[in-house]
């Protein structure tokens, strides 16, 4: 009983880690990083036509195409979606755990910015000091 508990509880883990894989990792015929910091994580994405990824996920990020694309995303939970984008369309990308297909002729290229870590404050949207208080004479 206890190792059929730990068997189905390896199981359980293993699944979940294949769900949270790194592209570049999974699949490098696809996802190039070329740059990161502590900020940012930038891939460059290429798939020929018809091509397909495997399972992966990304943090919050924003994609910009740099050719007209046409995709279908498949869902850990087996539902997909398509999406279609213009040359230089930029888009918000929320984290997500998909496997991508690229359905068009053509080959499907973009820049992925991902980001790192909490949200950063703009210095300017800092909260302002409290106002003086003025001296009695």
């Amino acid at each position: 009983m206890k190792r059929s508990l730990l068997l189905g509880a390896a199981l359980c883990l293993t699944a979940a880690s294949a769900f949270a894989q790194d592209p570049v990792k999974v699949d490098p015929k696809h996802y190039k990083v070329v740059f990161e910091n502590e900020r940012v994580r930038v891939l460059k994405i290429h798939y020929g036509p018809h091509e397909k990824s495997v399972m992966h996920s990304h943090p919050d990020g924003v994609v910009t195409f740099l050719a007209d694309e046409h995709v279908k995303f498949t869902m850990p939970d087996g539902t997909s979606k398509e999406s279609s984008g213009k040359t230089g369309d930029t888009l918000w990308s929320p984290a997500e755990t998909h496997l991508p297909e690229n359905l068009g002729d053509t080959p499907l290229e973009g820049i992925l910015v991902e980001l790192k870590g909490k949200r950063a404050a703009h210095p300017a949207m800092k909260a302002p000091p409290p106002p003086m208080k003025k001296q009695s004479s």
